[in-house]
């Protein structure tokens, strides 16, 4: 079902990431992105897809530096269509699991305040809350917190 992203999925997922990006104040990030920019995430790091176009999770480093090689950031998204089938709880999985296997040891999740199901989501996936950093974020005219949760693998 879920499966390595490919070069031939950088449209798709380019789409659907400036789709979030330009449309909600779920990330801090305002530059769209490129299929050429997922490809070469693609290429370099761990990138997972559903099969159906339905949404996207990929991770790297936190920090740089030798003291943070073991922890690392995800970045998660989902197709409002593909929303409440239990895909995002697979996906996440999947990554963790990928993220455990490659000898990781915590996986931290950067989450706006404007989006509260993400929060609910890391929460139901055994994310804890371990930050939150009030007004360093603006977007949209607003100041944003932001939310870091974290999962020891």
């Amino acid at each position: 079902m879920i499966r390595r992203a490919e070069t031939s999925d950088a449209g798709w997922i380019a789409a659907l990431w400036t789709a979030m990006i330009t449309d909600t104040l779920f990330t801090f990030t305002t530059e769209p992105k490129t299929p050429d920019d997922v490809a070469k995430m693609i290429a370099t790091r761990p990138f997972l897809v559903l099969p159906d176009k339905g949404g996207f999770a990929t991770y790297s480093p936190f920090r740089s530096g030798p003291g943070y090689a073991a922890t690392m950031e995800h970045s998660i998204l989902l197709d409002p269509s593909a929303q409440g089938r239990g895909d995002g709880r697979r996906l996440m999985q999947a990554l963790l699991d990928h993220g455990r296997s490659e000898g990781h040891h915590a996986m931290i999740g950067a989450v706006s305040s404007a989006n509260p199901n993400a929060i609910a989501f890391h929460a139901a996936m055994g994310f804890d809350t371990v930050a939150q950093m009030p007004e360093v974020g603006r977007k949209g005219g607003q100041w944003l917190d932001l939310i870091l949760m974290q999962k020891l693998l």
